[in-house]
């Protein structure tokens, strides 16, 4: 339609959409049993908060829609992408993903924990570390007692690995 027809009112806005936690071109969206169950709960929560759009301004509402809609679009392909890796299927004895890792720091000789999860589930407060982040990298296919190298701008880290459990 020529521009000459429409009322500049009338342009529809086009919603900015975040991206999804990043996962490389051609790299499988693996999840745990639980990050499969958190993408569904995430879409139920987005249908719902678009069944349940209150706003009475047509305009604004078919604003948020688009949003609703966009935010959805990206969350179905991750879902429709993901590949549920169980723990009963890993070689217990060797860092997969999946699995929960207890790491001593050589160096500052601190414990700490950290489970190998899906993109949409990593949370580094929560003790979740996505399976294409550095330390996971150096993580995968080592056993306990192993030490690995974390490389850092200015030092590296070593890691021993103290145990490796599945859950």
């Amino acid at each position: 339609m020529s521009r000459g027809f429409v009322r500049d009112g009338d342009q529809e806005e086009v919603p900015m959409v975040p991206q999804r936690a990043y996962l490389p071109e051609g790299v499988p969206n693996f999840v745990t049993r639980s990050g499969l169950e958190m993408l569904l709960a995430e879409k139920e929560a987005l249908m719902m908060e678009r069944k349940n759009l209150s706003i009475s301004n047509e305009n604004e509402k078919r604003i948020a829609q688009n949003f609703i809609n966009a935010k959805l679009q990206l969350l179905n392909s991750r879902i429709a992408d993901a590949r549920v890796v169980e723990p009963e299927d890993q070689h217990p004895d060797e860092v997969t993903f999946g699995a929960t890792i207890t790491l001593k720091n050589v160096t500052a000789g601190k414990v700490q924990s950290f489970q190998i999860v899906g993109v949409d589930e990593a949370d580094v407060a929560g003790g979740k570390i996505s399976f294409i982040s550095p330390l996971a990298k150096v993580l995968i296919n080592k056993k306990a007692g192993e030490r690995v190298k974390l490389k850092r701008d200015k030092e590296d880290i070593v890691f021993e690995i103290i145990e490796i459990a599945y859950k």
